[in-house]
């Protein structure tokens, strides 16, 4: 394991720090199936994404866990600019990478993610080829999420005021004046509207995996692009690479899971259940981690299996 830095393709005034892992007994001379992990909106690598890439690496793949532009210790400005269409093509990104390196098996690249990091992912997968095989874990779709609601009890036109208000951030923005920014998981405890996302508080504001270089907010701006982006479009006719959804029983965002796989092309695609976790708990919380890594590895094992991989995504 170490952490790397490498410059973004998409963005060259932009570098992307990172933390590669390597499974036992690797040797630069071999040739390795990769997976490539994205962390949830307002994370960062250090934490569930990075507990992610580590135990599959443990399970034999070369993996990446990153944080996005303009986010931890990746460079960009403005700092916690969230549009989810420069998080997409950080995957791309990040493959691009892997490509430039001896060891890595550009036929069996892999990609997951956890909450909008997976919906990130599915994005990507859409229109990167070189993603033969996709996880999720907690899928959001940031915009969904935005405009529908938790649990998807919001009309999507209620959420025109956030459009107005990510506009006029923008005006601000562009006269010189700090800034304005918006939570992307409840800022203080009482902010909370449910346990569950009590538990987000919890997970990024306290000693459980807070981190300093994730505030878990973004800038107000960001509004523009999230409302109005959908991170499932077109999974319908191009999203044929094989899915695996790992979701809580209990996780008042499993709507966004069941609509990954309800709109994806792919013949090969399929949903695990952990009963009793509910979306934070796919974080951290270590049996739930465990089931999810039990499941998220052979599948990855068998769908960048070489051959396997590639007939898959064609």
């Amino acid at each position: 394991m170490g952490k790397i830095s490498f410059t973004n393709t998409n963005n060259p005034a932009v570098t992307l720090s990172a933390v590669i892992n390597f499974p036992e007994g690797f040797s630069e001379a071999g040739s390795y199936p990769a997976v490539v992990v994205s962390h949830p909106g307002g994370g960062v690598k250090e934490q569930t994404a990075g507990t992610y890439a580590k135990k599959l690496a443990e399970a034999g793949f070369v993996t990446i866990a990153y944080d996005a532009s303009y986010q931890g210790e990746s460079t960009g400005e403005p700092r916690q600019l969230e549009n989810p269409y420069i998080r997409t093509e950080d995957v791309s990104a990040v493959i691009d990478y892997l490509t430039t390196l001896p060891y890595i098996d550009q036929e069996r690249i892999g990609a997951m993610g956890i909450c909008a990091g997976a919906g990130y992912t599915a994005n990507a997968a859409i229109q990167d080829r070189r993603i033969k095989a996709v996880g999720t874990v907690s899928a959001v779709n940031i915009g969904s999420m935005f405009r529908n609601g938790w649990e998807n009890n919001v009309a999507s036109i209620e959420a025109l005021p956030y459009v107005v208000a990510g506009s006029n951030a923008r005006t601000a923005d562009a006269k010189g004046g700090a800034a304005a920014i918006m939570p992307l998981a409840p800022m203080k405890e009482e902010d909370a509207p449910n346990a569950e996302l009590r538990e987000a508080w919890e997970y990024y504001h306290t000693p459980r995996a807070e981190c300093a270089t994730a505030p878990g907010f973004a800038t107000l701006r960001s509004l523009n692009q999230i409302i109005t982006y959908d991170a499932y479009h077109m999974a319908d006719v191009y999203l044929t690479q094989p899915i695996l959804s790992v979701v809580g029983s209990a996780a008042g965002s499993k709507w966004m899971s069941d609509d990954l796989l309800a709109r994806a092309a792919s013949t090969d695609k399929a949903m695990h259940i952990v009963e009793g976790a509910n979306h934070m708990s796919l974080y951290d919380g270590k049996s739930y981690v465990d089931e999810a890594v039990s499941v998220l590895a052979p599948f990855f094992r068998a769908k960048l299996a070489g051959e396997a991989a590639r007939q898959a995504a064609e």
